[in-house]
């Protein structure tokens, strides 16, 4: 299944319907909502098979609270808060260093209000926060900038401090469950195409989608957005 959700300015009660669940974005006048499929793996063996899962992540552009704030679950995380954030779990980790790079990124947009987060699964991960870090970037920086995501387009890979892409386990059960989901264009790091742990040259003929390689996020935003960095 590939919905590719991208709106804004809602007037009403926005509910986002899946198989598995019902999510009611709160009403707000100007809200912006976008998702992001992320690419997991369902444990931590080599041969696990992959998850595709989404993050469905809303900004209410609202003045207040200044700066940003971050909504995991049911705690709040302020902007400036990642150099502090050694201790959490390492999807949390990831989500939030992807929040702090993309304020980074984005230093022309006044950076108020509330950015939610809810992740979607079509499977139980046990791991794979990590690897979605560099997909969560993205999907953060189009929510400010207001750029669509591309249907179609799913990226793994990690995040890097200088925005360079790292690399990620378990890709060959991650491509069978992003095309299980309809997506025909798969994203992965730099690097990874020739890897000798996979076929993935032939794995991508047999699934029918294309694999690129990406080194940053610069490359894996002008292909999974309509905009630029």
């Amino acid at each position: 299944m590939s919905t590719g959700l991208h709106l804004s300015r809602s007037c009403f009660l926005l509910l986002f319907i899946t198989s598995q669940s019902i999510i009611a974005l709160p009403h707000a006048a100007a809200e912006y909502v976008v998702e992001v499929p992320a690419l997991a793996v369902s444990s931590p063996s080599p041969d696990a098979p992959g998850v595709f899962t989404v993050k469905v992540i809303w900004w209410d552009q609202k003045s207040e609270p200044n700066p940003v704030r971050l909504k995991w679950g049911n705690g709040f995380i302020n902007a400036f808060e990642y150099g502090q954030i050694s201790s959490r779990g390492l999807a949390r980790h990831s989500t939030i260093k992807a929040f702090h790079f993309a304020i980074q990124r984005t230093p022309g947009i006044q950076h108020t209000g509330t950015v939610n987060v809810q992740g979607i699964g079509y499977g139980t991960t046990s791991m794979g926060g990590p690897s979605a870090g560099a997909a969560m970037a993205v999907g953060f920086i189009a929510l400010f900038k207001q750029d669509a995501v591309r249907r179609g387009v799913a990226l793994t890979g990690t995040l890097q401090s200088n925005g360079q892409i790292g690399p990620v386990g378990g890709i060959a059960g991650k491509l069978r469950a992003a095309a299980r989901e309809g997506y025909h264009t798969i994203l992965i790091p730099a690097g990874q195409l020739n890897d000798p742990r996979w076929s993935l040259g032939s794995l991508a003929l047999e699934l029918n989608v294309t694999l690129k390689e990406v080194s940053s996020i610069e490359e894996a935003y002008a292909l999974m957005t309509t905009g630029t960095l």
